[in-house]
């Protein structure tokens, strides 16, 4: 008899045994660890090819060990979903993850084959520890505002909430079906003299994780997602790896991944392309290490934005190295609003391609969204920042490098070495802008960056340093 039957007939036996039991929470490991498989670049004159998305298969994702008790794969097909893709699942993945949660060496499995519609919800635990959320079908929301229950939030649409080692990983497809949400009146439609028609605006993100830890994402892939399509808050422990992020070039706000106070983050091998930031960075966020991303079209790698209605912004010891960022606005950037505190600091971006990046490299502190932002004297402190090997093409409407650092507090310690970036069209190479950067080049730069300033500016107090 096959896992699947042996899965199906005991997970009905504990189905009628856990009916009356409804306990949200976690779950238990029941998956071999699948081996990480990493496709590193290693770019040079000339770069080497970006990761192609054929070597990021998931055709052959982990499933269920043989070995694995088929009393511990909680099936959602036994729990009463149906996968047409029309019915509501809702209540038969919620009674699934509460009766999995009660078990140890766990796994929730959402099966091939089938297209399982779900409503707003919060998976809560804390649970038995090391769970397993197998997700081998397509996972979707309804379609639209239209269709989103009135009394549910319209700002997320699934929730972990207070987990404790979750892997979420399988060859399934998580859509959000964003395409009407893209489209409401207040998202960036130019009106009458540039204008932007008022309207509702709350608009959900996918995957939302929420003060939990210890968590593996792998495998997956996540398309058109209403707004982010991952977010971790206050969370620690991250494992992301081989994901395949992918919306449209004009979906607004659809950031692929982001962070915020979040710490020890690892983001590996995955594949982006969206109409926002591949992945984003907030505050209070620290110890992330990025390597092998492929990005793009999308608005690149940012750190930030940061320090928004003059709040406190940190952001420590990033690191990006071994990536390629292909047409897109953004390559590297960090971005902060004036009147903000705080300090960007230990940044690292190294062996970075870049393919018609319109601004290969920007530092920008009077990021604005509008017209109307005044000149402020507080600003987020940004000091030790290194670009190394970040070579390719740039778009010539914009300089390949772009440092505009705030005018009361310079940006310190900004390294430059082995950089060379020609134009994607025509000869002429731009020159790169600078304000009030402060820094050194270790190599000769194509372009040369003459516009930086040598030295450490006097008045870099020791408040500043110690706001973090």
């Amino acid at each position: 008899m096959s896992l699947l039957s042996h899965s199906f007939i005991f997970a009905c036996v504990i189905f009628t045994c856990f009916f009356f039991s409804s306990t949200e929470g976690g779950r238990k490991n029941g998956i071999k660890k699948p081996k990480h498989v990493h496709f590193v670049n290693h770019i040079s004159l000339p770069p080497a090819p970006a990761p192609q998305e054929a070597g990021l298969s998931y055709n052959n994702a982990p499933s269920p060990s043989p070995a694995l008790s088929p009393s511990r794969v909680f099936n959602v097909l036994s729990f009463g979903a149906i996968g047409d893709g029309v019915t509501d699942d809702t209540q038969a993945f919620k009674l699934a993850w509460d009766t999995a949660c009660q078990s140890e060496q766990a796994v929730l499995l959402a099966p091939v084959g089938y297209s399982f519609l779900i409503l707003p919800t919060i998976f809560t635990g804390p649970c038995q520890s090391g769970f397993v959320l197998q997700i081998d079908g397509t996972i979707m929301p309804p379609d639209g505002p239209e269709s989103w229950p009135r009394n549910m939030s319209k700002r997320q649409w699934l929730v972990f909430y207070r987990i404790k080692e979750l892997k979420m990983q399988g060859g399934g497809v998580i859509d959000g079906r964003g395409e009407k949400w893209w489209n409401l009146p207040c998202k960036p439609h130019k009106g009458i003299n540039g204008t932007t028609p008022p309207g509702p605006c709350d608009s959900p993100v996918a995957i939302r994780f929420f003060m939990s830890s210890n968590l593996t994402v792998h495998g997956l892939t996540v398309r058109n997602s209403p707004q982010f399509h991952f977010r971790f808050d206050n969370c620690q422990n991250v494992h992301v790896e081989r994901l395949n992020i992918k919306s449209p070039a004009s979906s607004p706000n659809t950031d692929g991944i982001h962070i915020e106070n979040t710490n020890n983050v690892q983001i590996y091998n995955s594949l982006v392309s969206n109409g926002d930031d591949c992945i984003s960075i907030g505050a209070g966020s620290y110890n992330v290490d990025i390597q092998n991303m492929t990005c793009g079209p999308s608005h690149g790698i940012s750190i930030g934005s940061l320090g928004i209605h003059n709040s406190r912004a940190c952001v420590s010891n990033i690191t990006v190295t071994d990536s390629t960022i292909r047409h897109s606005d953004n390559g590297v950037r960090i971005k902060t609003w004036q009147g903000g505190y705080g300090s960007v600091s230990k940044i690292k971006f190294h062996n970075i391609r870049m393919e018609t990046v319109r601004n290969p490299i920007i530092i920008d502190q009077y990021y604005c969204l509008t017209k109307n932002c005044s000149n402020q004297t507080s600003a987020v402190y940004i000091s030790g920042v290194s670009y190394t090997n970040i070579k390719g093409t740039y778009d010539v409407r914009s300089p390949p490098l772009h440092l505009a650092c705030s005018d009361s507090v310079p940006c310190t310690n900004l390294v430059l070495s082995d950089i060379e970036l020609l134009p994607a069209q025509g000869q002429l190479v731009a020159d790169p802008y600078c304000w009030n950067a402060y820094g050194a080049m270790q190599t000769l730069t194509v372009p040369p960056v003459l516009c930086l300033l040598g030295g450490i500016p006097e008045f870099i107090g020791q408040n500043i340093v110690d706001q973090c």
